[in-house]
């Protein structure tokens, strides 16, 4: 007949071994969760490979109160591209006839998520409609039409910052050096991949462009004196959409990541 081994443990060393079981499932940390005002493929595929257990929450669906509830289980705030700002928010209603579609429910939901979100001092990210928004919602301006602004302006470098193919249009973005946006990317000019017919115009007060195109129009916004704010930044190109290899891709989404996680960690 075979014997068994029979372990006994006594009853506080069966305590000791619970407790430190317990304690090691608590030091783990629940997945990141970041805050998407307008979420598609490509930019939550772009999150995931700065982190694969990122949890994406998508704020467009919910109704306003939900989503600012939402944002506080958040910790960093994405704000996507898409439609047109609506000009009367900017001083320039006459100029609606410029606009393509406009969505005035997301311009509502999503300067409300930015003002809470920097309340909190969470991090922000903006990108291409993100970073005009931005700028509106601290009181900014934007050129409604670029090729209307630019039509009877005589100009040494011309731009294309919009295509009929979004995947064909590139051009060059040059990196004011001092800048958080210059120490983040380590490079002072680089291609990006662009589609957009409205850019920033005046800039709101408190926000310094960081980088500009060769035709002068403003591609990067931060702050002016960043002491004591959290992390904001807005880029106008499109970075989930080029290799996260680049400068000016890669280099945003991990900073992005890690400011989110420090601010989880001080929550």
């Amino acid at each position: 007949m075979a014997c068994r081994l029979k372990i006994l443990l006594s009853p506080a060393l069966l305590i000791f071994l619970i407790s430190i079981s317990t304690g090691c499932r608590q030091e783990e940390k629940e997945p990141l969760r970041i805050a998407v005002t307008k979420a598609s493929a490509n930019y939550v595929n772009w999150l995931k490979k700065g982190d694969s257990s990122l949890i994406i929450i998508n704020m467009y669906p919910m109704q306003l109160d939900s989503a600012l509830a939402g944002l506080e289980k958040c910790s960093g705030l994405l704000v996507t591209g898409g439609e047109d700002v609506q000009p009367g928010y900017y001083g320039k209603a006459q100029e609606k006839n410029l606009c393509t579609e406009m969505d005035p429910r997301r311009d509502t939901l999503e300067m409300a998520l930015i003002r809470k979100a920097l309340e909190r001092k969470m991090p922000v990210l903006g990108i291409c409609r993100g970073e005009q928004i931005l700028n509106v919602t601290f009181g900014g301006t934007l050129i409604v039409d670029i090729p209307f602004h630019f039509e009877h302006m005589p100009r040494i470098h011309h731009v294309v910052h919009q295509c009929q193919d979004y995947r064909q249009c590139f051009h060059t973005v040059n990196i004011f050096p001092n800048t958080l946006l210059r120490k983040i990317a380590g490079c002072d000019h680089a291609t990006v991949t662009t589609n957009h017919h409205q850019a920033v115009e005046q800039l709101a007060p408190g926000l310094a462009a960081n980088a500009r195109s060769d035709d002068g129009l403003t591609e990067g916004i931060e702050w002016e004196s960043p002491g004591g704010k959290s992390f904001l930044l807005g880029v106008q190109w499109h970075p989930e959409r080029m290799d996260t290899s680049d400068c000016l891709s890669g280099s945003l989404l991990k900073e992005f990541i890690r400011q989110s996680e420090l601010y989880r960690n001080k929550k």
